[in-house]
């Protein structure tokens, strides 16, 4: 697949288990930015699947996660992304010099029924539409 435009940034969304709130927000950093932002997300102790209860919080959006997957925090990872943002995996994640990095405090949505998860899905919206509007910039 070609694009006449490449990235103008790549950013790394980091949890715990890549079920939750990571994969809420790439997929409204997707959804949001298209293709002029690359999105990667990964977790330093991933779960076996994307949290059910976070699918249907984004469906509710309109936004289908359901076809990601938990992956594994790779040092690769982190140096080929221009903003590495944490959510609550602490001292588990890589650092390197050049890169920036945000740690978002949010709530885990692991465990919580689907209103909890609202709250914290929207929360994560209004942050990724402030970094899209940043990184345009």
């Amino acid at each position: 697949m070609t694009s006449s435009t490449s990235p103008t940034a790549s950013v790394l969304f980091v949890c715990v288990h890549n079920a939750g709130r990571s994969q809420m927000a790439a997929g409204f950093l997707r959804d949001i930015a298209g293709d002029r932002v690359e999105v990667r997300s990964a977790g330093s102790m991933p779960a076996d699947r994307i949290n059910p209860v976070a699918v249907e919080a984004m469906r509710e959006v309109g936004i289908d996660i359901t076809a990601e997957s938990p992956k594994v925090l790779t040092s690769d990872a982190v140096q080929a992304s221009d903003v590495v943002i944490t959510m609550g995996c602490g001292d588990a994640c890589p650092f390197f010099p050049g890169t920036r990095y945000e740690d978002w405090v949010l709530d885990d949505p692991a465990g919580q029924g689907i209103e909890a998860v609202r709250a914290i899905r929207d929360e994560i919206r209004v942050k990724v539409t402030a970094l899209v509007a940043e990184l345009s910039a």
